[in-house]
């Protein structure tokens, strides 16, 4: 019945001419800002957020769901090109995909990359269209004990996963997200919070040019700031030495153990709230090196395991991070979280009654997801010559543009002035705490859950007369949530060492110690023979 509807949806765009010119020239863009260093899809569709706010909705839905399809794949077309990925989700497809170009085999790797997208975002499309609606009639338990834990969840993961220093600063992050969103009117009393009498922060924090300065700022100081490496594009010929190299469907065939591997990890890993496709594209490689049983063709550009697993994954996120995003209100990654920053401008509430208040609308994101496909299957072929000479655009060019953009999306969405100085200071923050190593993923998504936390919280006490048990007596989601976040917190604080015991291969090697220990102690009793 789902897929039915999917269908529909997406027979009902190709019937309109206008919807597919924009779905294909935002995923050409898409594709361009994700290859370009130091763009990401978060950026663009936050950056298209701004821009396209007086855009009809059917075409702005279109667009943003065309740059994020379009800039995930993007980044892998810099990564192997030039070693430099273009976004962070394309991070480990650099470490094969370069060695595939420094061998003269950069074309057919992206054209191997560009298949793994495409696989890996179908994959994805059947995940929302399937499991979102089932999880919608789920969330229509929740109340506002499992949203405030749901939320709570969100951001202690996000923070536990996506820090590449200590899990503390991924939650020290978070907390400075939830600061942030409290600024402004209390829904509940209506009393004013942290404003300091200023008019500008009585109205709150706007999302979107909060996104924008932590996003795009700090890459554009990082990139004016470091010396340009005069890094030549690889020859897009085919071998280096004029081998006939096999189509790149039929390379993701030969390797279909890897490539279901890696949707499953991208669609779990992407469900996650704030974890998204970085994680996903690493996790999977990692998955795909330890059970590969070619071993020896890894680092030497002959891998295709290694330049497969990470775009599946990454890609097959995409429609992960959009489950929780309809169906919770929770973004499963960054750019879903700007998403949801979209959807709401744009009189879109997801949620448990997305399926009453908008029946069809997981169909019809679904199809645009699938539309998208389509169109970066042709856009890639398109771009894959082309791009070499725009990635050697310099950066003391390129990076002035992207920051007039950046003001300007955050001035157009409301029109204040006030939010080209949030971009301004929030960007200085942002890089400051990217100097220290602080992830902005669980920053943004406190703010974007602040609200959800705060509000939840304080009804819940005040309906219960302050009772703090019935935040674990009130269903059984609300205990599984509390007793899973119980064990992040305190996994944290359990010595690594004990933590390996506790775990359940550790738990598998205690038994067969001790059994062997047994044996050796109580040797089993001989039986004598007969006389």
């Amino acid at each position: 019945m789902e897929l039915v509807k999917l269908f529909e949806q997406f027979l009902l765009l190709a019937m309109d001419p206008g919807v597919l010119l924009a779905l294909l020239g935002a995923t050409a863009l898409g594709v361009v800002i994700g290859a370009l260093p130091g763009l990401t899809a978060t950026m663009g569709i936050a950056l298209l957020t701004g821009l396209t706010y007086k855009v009809p909705v059917n075409y702005t839905f279109a667009i943003l769901m065309g740059i994020y399809v379009g800039g995930i794949y993007g980044g892998s077309i810099s990564a192997i090109l030039l070693n430099i990925p273009g976004t962070a989700s394309a991070a480990a497809t650099a470490i094969e995909g370069n060695l595939f170009a420094k061998r003269g085999r950069a074309a057919h790797a992206i054209r191997v990359t560009r298949a793994a997208s495409i696989i890996g975002t179908l994959v994805g499309v059947l995940a929302l269209a399937l499991i979102a609606p089932q999880l919608s009639k789920i969330a229509l338990k929740f109340s506002a004990v499992e949203y405030f834990l749901l939320a709570v969840f969100g951001v202690l993961m996000c923070g536990s996963i996506v820090t590449s220093d200590l899990t503390i600063k991924g939650w020290i992050g978070g907390l400075l997200g939830l600061a942030v969103s409290f600024i402004g009117y209390d829904v509940i009393s209506g009393a004013p919070r942290f404003d300091f009498g200023n008019v500008g922060l009585s109205g709150g924090i706007s999302l979107i040019p909060a996104m924008i300065g932590f996003y795009a700022i700090p890459e554009v100081i990082k990139a004016l700031s470091r010396p340009q490496a005069a890094a030549a594009a690889e020859r897009l010929d085919g071998g280096a030495e004029g081998r006939k190299e096999p189509g790149s469907f039929l390379v993701a065939l030969r390797n279909l153990p890897v490539v279901i591997r890696s949707s499953l990890i991208g669609v779990g890993v992407g469900a996650l709230p704030g974890v998204g496709e970085d994680v996903a594209a690493w996790i999977a490689y990692d998955n795909a090196r330890k059970s590969s049983k070619r071993k020896a063709e890894w680092g030497t550009g002959e891998s295709y395991e290694a330049i497969i697993a990470p775009e599946v994954g990454n890609n097959a996120a995409i429609g992960g991070a959009t489950i929780p995003l309809l169906t919770l209100a929770v973004p499963g990654s960054p750019p879903a979280a700007v998403l949801l920053g979209a959807f709401m401008i744009h009189n879109i509430r997801p949620g448990p009654m997305i399926m009453v208040d908008n029946p069809n609308f997981i169909a019809y994101i679904a199809a645009l997801i699938l539309a998208a496909v389509v169109a970066l299957w042709i856009v890639g072929t398109l771009l894959a010559r082309p791009m070499t000479s725009i990635l050697k655009v310099p950066a003391v060019f390129l990076m002035p543009i992207i920051a007039v953009l950046s003001v300007v999306g955050a001035y157009a969405l409301n029109l204040r002035r006030f939010d080209i100085l949030i971009v301004v200071v929030f960007g200085l923050i942002g890089y400051v705490m990217d100097k220290m190593k602080y992830s902005a993923a669980p920053i943004v998504l406190g703010i974007i859950l602040g609200t959800m936390i705060d509000e939840n919280f304080r009804r819940t006490l005040i309906v219960n007369k302050g009772d703090p048990t019935r935040f674990l007596t009130n269903s059984w989601i609300a205990a599984a949530f509390a007793a899973i976040i119980a064990y992040v917190i305190v996994s944290q604080f359990i010595p690594p060492r004990l933590k390996e015991r506790l775990s359940p291969a550790g738990l598998v090697a205690g038994i067969k110690v001790l059994l062997r220990r047994g044996k050796a102690e109580y040797p089993r009793p001989t039986r004598r023979g007969a006389r």
